[in-house]
């Protein structure tokens, strides 16, 4: 069955598609639509595919997702044993609220004590109420940055997460347009 979801997976990276019935066959090597029929429910029952209102094939949670393989020591080394613990879909991982959520592409570093530095990506999700702590994107007096949400009483300030540059107060108008929720960085 391993096999049967490598395939799919190879099939569904190179197309950007899901293979139909007929294709799950032909690449398996099955003759028999019984055969692809009883396949496809194991995979369905173990969450490597799902089925839309139409009967055709989606990836599941198990297919879309990267394996969780166990924990790692960032302090002192200990021993790693390689165990599966789970399998963890980033996407529902990083983008609980996917009508909401957005990326956008780092530049400067302004934010670089909050380990966040140009390159990187940020998700950020609209609607949300910030409190202050939350690292925000925002218009403040017609430009947008990203900065420290910090509200003292009732003036609300925008602070950097580098020493090299000053704590932003509104003149005239603040907008907060989103809330990062997580940092994407590819080495």
């Amino acid at each position: 069955m391993r096999e049967a979801v490598k395939k799919i997976e190879r099939f569904y990276n190179k197309k950007k598609r899901m293979p139909s019935f007929q294709e799950v066959a032909e690449l398996i090597g099955y003759k028999s639509k019984n055969a692809v029929s009883k396949l496809v429910d194991k995979l369905i029952e173990r969450e490597f595919l799902l089925k839309d209102e139409q009967g055709r094939l989606l990836p599941g949670r198990c297919m879309r997702g990267v394996q969780v393989l166990g924990t790692v020591a960032a302090g002192f080394p200990s021993p790693v044993e390689e165990e599966l613990c789970d399998t963890l879909s980033l996407d529902e991982w990083l983008v609980p609220h996917r009508e909401s959520t957005f990326l956008l592409k780092v530049t400067g570093d302004s934010m670089q004590d909050a380990g966040i530095v140009e390159g990187d990506m940020v998700l950020a999700e609209r609607g949300v109420q910030p409190r202050s702590g939350d690292i925000v994107i925002a218009e403040i007096d017609h430009e947008w940055t990203m900065k420290y949400f910090v509200r003292d009483g009732a003036k609300v300030v925008l602070r950097p997460g580098n020493t090299k540059y000053p704590v932003l107060v509104p003149r005239c108008e603040l907008k907060i347009a989103a809330i990062v929720r997580g940092v994407i960085r590819k080495y």
